[in-house]
C-alpha cells in the first residue's frame, strides 16, 4: 500500500508534456493475446487523463477497442471501414468516448472483416488509411496531440494501412516464454514497409506486459527483451491485473475503472514516460 500511495502521489504531481505534433502510433505484434488492445485503450486513456487529446483508430474487425472504450460499433455504425474502403471523411466516424472528453475513437464493425478482399483491387491499397488521417489532422479545429492504430495480429492489409499510417510502432511484449518468437518477423516487415513505403516509420516504443515479477521466467524475459532493445523498452512493467482483464466488460478502460489499482497506474506511469521521451528524431 505504501508504494501505491507513493507513486499515486508521485503521478498526480506530474505535468504531461505534449508534443508539438500529432504522434501516430501502430500498436502491433503479430503474435496474439499479448495485450495489443489492452494497451492501446489504456494507453490513450492515460494520455487524455493527463491532458491529450487522443485519438484510437481501431481497425481490429473484432472491435474489442471500441467495446472498451464505451463506443457504438454494431454493424450498421459508421466505421473505420468507410475510411478505408469507401474514403469517407476520418471526421463523418468519429466518436467521443465516455471515458474522458479528449478521448476520441474511429470504431470498428464486422464488415472490416471483408476489407481485406475487397482493398486488394483499390488504387493505392495500402496507402487509404494514411491519406484519410493526414487529411484529417491536418484540418480539424483542435489538434490531436496523440493517435492510436490498434491492429489486427496477422500482417495483412489492414496492418500494412496502419504501418503506412504512422510514424512510430509500439510493440506490447507478454512477459511469456513465447515472446521474442516471431519478433524478428514482425521487424523484419516493419523494415521492408520502412523501405518500400513508410521511410519515417521506426520502432519507437516496446512495452512489457502481462509481468508477474514474483517468477524467474518473467524476469528473464524481460531481462533479455532489454538486453536486445535497450533504448526502445520502457522501464515501466504492465503486471498480470485482474482489473485490467474486468475493466473491458464494462465499456471501460482500467484508467476509469479502477484508477488507484496497481494497473491503472503502471499504464499511467507508462503514458507518462512516453510523452516525455518524446516523439524520436
Amino acid at each position: 500500500m505504501a508504494d501505491i500511495n507513493r507513486r499515486r502521489r508521485a503521478l498526480a504531481a506530474q505535468q504531461l508534456p505534449l508534443p508539438p505534433a500529432p504522434r501516430v502510433f501502430t500498436v502491433a505484434n503479430q503474435k496474439g493475446g499479448v495485450g495489443k488492445t489492452t494497451t492501446t485503450v489504456n494507453l490513450a486513456a492515460a494520455l487524455a487523463r493527463g491532458g491529450a487529446r487522443v485519438l484510437v483508430i481501431d481497425l481490429d474487425p473484432q472491435g474489442n477497442a471500441s467495446t472498451a472504450l464505451g463506443v457504438d460499433h454494431r454493424s450498421e455504425t459508421p466505421s473505420v471501414y468507410d475510411v478505408v474502403i469507401n474514403d469517407a471523411p476520418v471526421a463523418s466516424v468519429l466518436q467521443k468516448s465516455p471515458e474522458f472528453d479528449a478521448l476520441y475513437c474511429v470504431p470498428a464493425t464486422i464488415h472490416l472483416a471483408g476489407a481485406e478482399i475487397e482493398l486488394v483491387s483499390l488504387v493505392a491499397r495500402e496507402q487509404r488509411l494514411r491519406t484519410s488521417l493526414d487529411r484529417f489532422l491536418a484540418e480539424t479545429s483542435e489538434p490531436f496531440h496523440y493517435v492510436f492504430i490498434d491492429c489486427p495480429p496477422s500482417l495483412g492489409l489492414l496492418t500494412i494501412n496502419a504501418f503506412v499510417a504512422a510514424r512510430e510502432v509500439l510493440i506490447p511484449i507478454q512477459c511469456e516464454y513465447y515472446a521474442l518468437e516471431g519478433l524478428s518477423q514482425l521487424l523484419n516487415n516493419i523494415k521492408l514497409i520502412e523501405r518500400h513505403l513508410n521511410p519515417v516509420l521506426s520502432v519507437s516504443t516496446i512495452l512489457l506486459t502481462m509481468y508477474d515479477g514474483r517468477t524467474n521466467l518473467a524476469n528473464q524475459v524481460a531481462e533479455d527483451v532489454r538486453n536486445h532493445f535497450p533504448k526502445e523498452v520502457l522501464k515501466t512493467v504492465i503486471p498480470r491485473s485482474v482489473r485490467i482483464s474486468e475493466a473491458p466488460s464494462y465499456g471501460q478502460s482500467v484508467i476509469s475503472y479502477d484508477p488507484s489499482s496497481p494497473g491503472s497506474l503502471s499504464y499511467l506511469e507508462a503514458a507518462a514516460e512516453i510523452s516525455r521521451r518524446g516523439a524520436p528524431a
